[in-house]
């Protein structure tokens, strides 16, 4: 079926890993006919988690696009990730998204993934309805997960649909607090039941509770509702409409993937009271350097956000959301970050990792292009008639860093090869060659997330890596002032080679070397004054203590004496670093090691051991903000050597409740058991090397 943007509803399925979210989208998808048998993760045979990681592990590790129709109505259902190693997959799934279902279990109280869902939410405005899953299970309890929903979020929380229970906690079915019908579940699908007697007064309850919320919605309601008089379906269905969407109302569904119980009654909330695309604020992309508004309207030139990129075996996909205008295959389109053109290929809508093709996207509508060869995720496809470019997803910072290499020497292009190509997928992630370390660090948000490169890695391109701990990049300086000779003299038949220089070294006030020269009477032909200085700017690069770059260091070449026949500039080159190899080690080197500016956003209950983990990594804390919705921002500085292992810590500290961004501020001199340490450590691995 052709749909317009009014019929499509676009929706991110949110929540802690395990909640039940890809369970629920394959619900969904049986329910509405899309799969003729209900998939299962044991059995690796789920629509979203298609990926061979995926149903290695069990688990969710890139965000899936699995459309259905329902009520003539086109449900973009995008099953995200739960795990907090792969947040880069929510975000993208957000970024497109109109509204969201966070998906909740009903035991264990309420998670830090369905929390940071709604924070997620709420920071972009966007509506939400909150699933409460698994109600067949054992020692599940929806009163209790609702009344802590309530505890933490207010009376905004209004339950639609309630389980019908037998008496003795065993669930039944559930029933539509509007209307007071309630529905069991056979066979995957839904069939209409008689409530019980001993229900009918808590579903008044709830009612009362939902008209009273409903009533805040509207002047004109508020004033019926004290009133006495009671709403109409259609006034109910309209305030609701208005309340979920103003952000004053958060409906709740509850069901079981598992039986089918309460998918159609969430199906029935999302067709009914959430946005479609054209009732969503307006995106806002630049111009020229300046702001300007996108109108969402089929007749306005195409305007379309790359949010996913997916490459396999068969090929490379954009996954895109049109803005304005439509996507039609074999048109020139022109890419807002490149400026450049580039034809639309065949299109699709993608299910999992099947794609059907189609002849066009609409306005408010996601599919996926083929083989856009220089499109990446993040970029804007525009008519040429009106380039511009929307906002970017907002990535986290990466904050997890080890050095990866492959097991086999000799494939270290293939390792970075297959890193390019897996960054297309997941921009999340960073890698860096490190001259100084000789190591390339790979840097993303945990050790799943990093874990799952190295398994791509292997499965895709066909190369084995390992990580291991990234080096430190430490420097050197001294602290006293020192006057050596260096003294180069070599005859091997013919002319010889000489070179005689005295040089002061002395700690400087710039990082880089500064070199002068204060000699007399032309003991040193000026002419070898740039070898001189050639050879120790090369010297510096490996220090006396532990082979690390020197810094703030002054040298001045005070004396020498040349001869008129074997003396040369590399004679001169060779003779400034002896005297550099002599005279450091009398200097009083110390190591200085990279001092970083953390900080660390936690909830206000986890300060004290928060802080007492910054205090064991020497971390020195310079202050404390709060920001207002009950976290604290803590600004410390902590020694880059100690934080390699932070962002799981801290996950651990806080139940990954907690965030940090970590920047190099500057060098200091390290402790003497630290120097120690890394002056052993450092030469344990050149000795290794050789």
């Amino acid at each position: 079926m052709s749909y317009v943007a009014q019929d499509i509803r676009n929706i991110c399925l949110l929540g802690h890993g395990g909640s039940g979210k890809t369970s629920l989208a394959e619900s969904m998808l049986y329910l509405t006919g899309v799969t003729d048998r209900m998939g299962k993760i044991p059995d690796g045979n789920t629509v979203c988690d298609y990926d061979a990681e995926e149903i290695k592990r069990q688990i969710s590790v890139s965000a899936t696009l699995a459309p259905v129709e329902y009520d003539k109505r086109k449900i973009n259902v995008i099953d995200t990730p739960g795990y907090f190693d792969f947040a880069g997959e929510v975000m993208e799934a957000v970024r497109v998204s109109d509204a969201g279902i966070i998906v909740c279990t009903a035991k264990g109280g309420l998670s830090v993934g369905a929390e940071r869902a709604y924070k997620n939410l709420s920071e972009r405005k966007k509506p939400r309805v909150i699933y409460i899953s698994k109600m067949d299970e054992e020692n599940a309890s929806f009163d209790a997960l609702l009344q802590a929903l309530r505890e933490k979020y207010g009376t905004c929380i209004c339950p639609l649909y309630v389980p019908v229970t037998d008496g003795h906690k065993k669930v039944l079915g559930v029933v539509n607090v509007l209307d007071g019908k309630a529905y069991e579940a056979k066979g995957g699908k839904t069939a209409e039941i008689s409530l019980p007697e001993s229900a009918a007064g808590l579903v008044r309850e709830y009612r009362d509770k939902l008209m009273e919320n409903v009533a805040e919605t509207s002047e004109e309601l508020m004033e019926k509702y004290f009133g006495g008089e009671a709403f109409t379906p259609e006034e109910m269905e309209t305030g609701l409409r208005a309340g979920i969407r103003d952000l004053s109302l958060v409906p709740v569904v509850c069901g079981s993937a598992a039986t089918g119980l309460g998918t159609e009654a969430l199906l029935d909330v999302i067709a009914k009271y959430l946005p479609s695309p054209l009732e969503t604020p307006l995106e806002i992309g630049t111009r020229n350097g300046e702001p300007v508004e996108i109108l969402m309207e089929a007749e306005k030139p195409l305007c379309a956000f790359v949010f996913k990129t997916q490459s396999d075996q068969y090929g490379k996909y954009s996954y895109v959301k049109v803005v304005s205008g439509k996507l039609t295959p074999d048109v020139p389109v022109v890419n807002a970050r490149t400026d450049s053109s580039e034809k639309v290929g065949r299109l699709y809508q993608m299910r999992g990792k099947k794609g059907e093709e189609v002849r066009e996207i609409v306005c408010g509508d996601i599919g996926a292009i083929a083989k856009m060869a220089g499109t990446k995720t993040g970029d804007t496809l525009c008519d040429a008639k009106r380039v511009v470019a929307l906002a970017p997803i907002s990535f986290a910072a990466p904050c997890y860093s080890m050095a990866i290499a492959p097991k086999t020497k000799g494939q270290e292009d293939k390792v970075a090869a297959g890193l390019t190509r897996l960054s297309e997928e997941d921009p999340s992630f960073t890698v860096v060659n490190n001259a100084e370390t000789r190591q390339m660090v790979i840097t993303g948000a945990g050790d799943i997330q990093l874990d799952v490169l190295c398994s791509k890695l292997k499965n895709k391109f066909g190369v084995e890596v390992e990580l291991s701990p990234a080096r430190v990049p430490y420097r050197e300086k001294i602290r006293k002032k020192v006057k050596v000779q260096g003294r180069h003299k070599k005859q091997s038949g013919g002319h010889g080679q000489f070179g005689d220089v005295w040089i002061e070294f002395e700690p400087g006030e710039e990082e880089e070397m500064v070199f002068a020269e204060n000699v007399f009477g032309g003991s040193v032909p000026k002419n070898f004054f740039p070898a001189v200085e050639k050879g120790l700017r090369e010297a510096v690069h490996h220090g006396v203590l532990a082979g690390y770059p020197v810094v703030f260091l002054k040298a001045t070449l005070v004396d020498g004496s040349s001869h008129p026949v074997d003396s040369s500039e590399m004679a001169f080159k060779m003779a400034a670093q002896l005297a550099y190899k002599a005279g450091l080690p009398q200097a009083s080197p110390v190591l200085l090691e990279p001092i970083g500016l953390l900080k660390v956003t936690i909830p206000d209950n986890y300060m004290g051991d928060v802080i007492g983990d910054l205090n064991k990594r020497r971390g020195r804390v310079m202050g404390m903000t709060p920001t207002g919705d009950g976290d604290q921002v803590v600004e410390a500085e902590v020694p880059m050597a100690e934080m390699s292992s932070y962002a799981i810590d801290l996950r651990s500290i806080t139940q990954s409740r907690g965030y940090f961004t970590f920047e190099f501020a500057r060098y200091e001199e390290a402790p003497p058991a630290a120097q120690q340490k890394a002056i052993e450590e450092a030469k344990a691995l050149q000795e290794g090397m050789e």
